[in-house]
Formats: C-alpha cells, structure tokens, sequence
C-alpha cells in the first residue's frame, strides 16, 4: 500500500510537471527547469552524506569504540541482508537519528548523544531498523526525486513571474497567479506526502528489521516528548526530512511537516504488533 501511494504520489508530480510546462514554456520550457532542478538535487544527492554529517559535527564510531550503537547496528545490518554503514555520534542532547548516504553501499546512519540517554537498547534497535529500512528502500532516492520535480515545478513558476515563455497567456491574472503560486505549493504538499508516506514504510521496515514493534512505538513516544522539551537549536528545518522524529515544530512546520502524526505512527506500529501475534 505504501509503495502504491508513493508511486501515485509520483505520478501526480510528473503530471503537475508536464501540465504546468506546457502552460508557461512548452516542452522546452519543461526540459529546462528539470534539468537546472536535477543538476541541484543530484549533487545533492551525491553528497548529503558528508554535507549533513559536517552540518552536525557528527564523528565515526567503529567496533574499537565498544559503542552500544555500532554494536546494535551492525547486528541489525546483517539481519537486513545489508552492508555494513558508517555509524555516527552527534554531539546533540535533542533526541534524534537520522540515515543518509546514496545507496546501501554508501549508507550512514547518526544518532543524537541524547537519543542514546533515554531509549534502552530495544527502543535504539527500533530506531536504527528504522534507519536501515529507509536505507534498504533507497528512500534517499526517492527524495532526491521527488525534490526534483518540485524543484522544476517551482522553477517553471518563477519562469511565469517574469514572463518567460508564457507564451502570452499573462491575459489572464488568475491562470498567472494559479501557476505562480498554486502549481509550486502544490508540488511542496505532494513532496511532503511522499516524505510522510516513506515514514510509516520505514516504521514498518525498522519493526521488520528489529522485530519489535512496540518497542519502536515506545521509542516513537519518547522521542514525540523528548524534542520539545529539549529542541535542536542549531539544525536547519530544511533537514526535517531525513530525522525520525521532526526536530522543528511550530509555525508553519505542522502545515507542511515532513512526519505523519507521532500518535498515528504509534498507532499503526500497535497494529503490526497485535497482527503478530
């Protein structure tokens, strides 16, 4: 179900992509914007892992550290069937982890100093199966993807703001301003849903990979808790994607949040559970 909404999530900006080209720039128009938003999001992309770990003066444990985490990681990788990734530390008491990389091969996974104080170790290997299903699912990918076509959609916008290639059609404020404004939020909403969609497949894939559920829904609890009482002061909200949990709340974030609601995730994770049984 996941992936067939993911998919048609997709297909909906692909759509919006080729609608909103053909009305301000034609297909050359179109073709244009792709290609300055993918350039954009491929590097990205290529490099997120070392410009997100930097962000967040993150530093590498390995299996000479006896840290707990690369213990429960690595155990949870090979029951994944994946590579072993890189494992950071972050020097942040906000509760939080997050996984990036652009394949498994080159896969990362980081928790917060704080995250590692107030889960015990099944509550962290729930979280880190978590981590591993969005690695295992290539939701980095994904991402990338779905940032492209928003980012073209957007484009072509500001293409419209300025007249170029609107072929005319400023005659109509209305149709101008829907193209404006209304094409390039339409497309941020779709890019949200997707991000949404691939939180609850990675809660399902992290349950999978654990094979305790509830203890990733108590996790998930604490977590809801943890980062407002103690929020990331030094993040940047457009990073809210890649945590487990949103670290930036309030103001607009609830409107266009990156997360489904925590009690709903929560929610659904008791469902696997009981379903287990």
């Amino acid at each position: 179900m996941n992936r067939t909404r993911t998919f048609l999530l997709m297909v909906s900006l692909t759509v919006l992509l080729v609608f909103v080209g053909g009305i301000v720039g034609g297909k050359q128009g179109t073709v244009i914007a792709f290609f300055i938003a993918a350039a954009m999001n491929v590097f990205s992309y290529w490099f997120s892992d070392k410009m997100i770990l930097k962000r967040y003066a993150a530093s590498q444990v390995g299996p000479e550290d006896q840290s707990r985490l690369y213990s429960i990681v690595s155990e949870l990788a090979e029951k994944a069937d994946l590579p072993m990734p890189k494992v950071f530390l972050i020097p942040e008491a906000s509760p939080n982890a997050f996984a990036t990389g652009r394949n498994p091969e080159h896969a990362a996974v980081a928790a917060t100093e704080g995250i590692m104080n107030i889960l015990d170790d099944e509550e962290l290997a729930g979280v880190m199966g978590h981590e591993l299903a969005h690695v295992k699912n290539r939701d980095i990918l994904t991402g990338t993807i779905a940032a492209t076509f928003a980012g073209a959609i957007a484009m072509l916008g500001q293409f419209a703001r300025f007249g170029v290639g609107s072929q005319g059609r400023r005659s109509n404020p209305l149709g101008m301003m829907l193209i404006m404004i209304g094409a390039p939020l339409g497309a941020m909403l779709i890019r949200m849903a997707v991000s949404r969609v691939r939180e609850y497949s990675a809660d399902q894939g992290g349950a999978d990979i654990s094979g305790r559920p509830m203890a990733l829904a108590s996790a998930l609890a604490k977590l809801h808790r943890g980062v407002r009482e103690v929020p990331l002061t030094h993040g940047n909200p457009a990073h809210s994607h890649m945590f487990i949990m949103n670290p930036f709340f309030g103001g607009l974030q609830k409107f266009f949040s990156t997360h489904p609601p925590a009690e709903e995730r929560i929610r659904r994770l008791q469902a696997i559970s009981e379903k287990g049984r």
